[in-house]
């Protein structure tokens, strides 16, 4: 691993805060952390995001996931229920550390209270917002 003189942070970690930091990539990194439950659905990313097409949202998740920054989440089958999302999306704890490590989360909960100040969420979003996710055991 190569690090740079004088800072002591390698390469690697310098392209992944670039990667995490890119602006689609970062404002679903700040979907998931100002969700009530940290655990958002793909429809509620979307919703999130109207500006950003459905494939692009998706297309960024997935690289997010690849990167081992977020994860994604299922509910057992014995706890799905018709109409309302089973997998969900969160940070992992390695993706958690970095973003802490590199102070990508001094504004989680400032993030949180935004979130909680959006009046006019469509009524499936609220419904899938309130659906079981996968730590309610």
């Amino acid at each position: 691993m190569s690090t740079d003189l004088g800072t002591g942070e390698s390469t690697e970690a310098r392209e992944l805060v670039h990667f995490v930091t890119q602006r689609t990539r970062f404002t679903l990194v700040t979907n998931i952390l100002q969700h009530p439950r940290q655990l958002p659905s793909m429809y509620e990313l979307e919703q999130l995001n109207p500006s950003i097409s459905e494939a692009t949202v998706y297309k960024h998740v997935q690289k997010l996931i690849d990167a081992g920054i977020v994860t994604e989440v299922a509910l057992p089958d014995a706890q799905r229920r018709q109409g309302y999302p089973w997998k969900f999306y969160g940070l992992t704890d390695e993706g958690r550390a970095f973003l802490e490590d590199h102070n990508l989360l001094e504004a989680e909960e400032t993030l949180q209270r935004i979130y909680e100040t959006i009046t006019d969420k469509p009524e499936k979003m609220v419904k899938y917002e309130n659906a079981p996710r996968p730590d309610d055991g």
